[in-house]
């Protein structure tokens, strides 16, 4: 049974940073694509940062240059480095994984596709 769990959410003041782990197990290979959600209360998930199993990655505009999403296959992780962190990135965190898909920007853009796996989510708090 593929699994996802994140880790390193915290409560964190503007400007600061944060790293977010996504620990897989369960797969059949190392050909999987991770991606990291995000949902603030009373709005929709959207996708953040995708990589994929050789290292492809893409980021949406509203994160781009300020969260790194990296993997070391070593460790079966997937990190999310978050920087100049602001309050409206408040928002419980997602992990997602899918063997299948291999365009990252799908698997960012599209949050409500049928995953292979989803993370419980993290709470990320950013005070101002």
């Amino acid at each position: 049974q593929v699994e996802v769990v994140e880790s390193g959410g915290g409560l964190v003041p503007a400007g600061g940073s944060l790293r977010l782990s996504c620990a897989a197990s369960g797969f059949t290979s190392d050909h999987y694509a991770i991606g990291w959600f995000r949902q603030a209360p009373g709005k929709t998930r959207e996708g953040l940062s995708c990589i994929s199993s050789s290292d492809d990655t893409y980021s949406v505009d509203s994160v781009k240059g300020r969260f790194t999403i990296s993997r070391d296959n070593a460790k079966n992780t997937v990190y999310l480095q978050m920087n100049s962190l602001k309050p409206e990135d408040t928002a419980v965190y997602y992990c997602v994984a899918d063997e299948t898909i291999t365009h990252v920007q799908t698997m960012c853009d599209f949050p409500t596709l049928n995953f292979d796996a989803w993370g419980q989510g993290t709470q990320v708090t950013v005070s101002s």
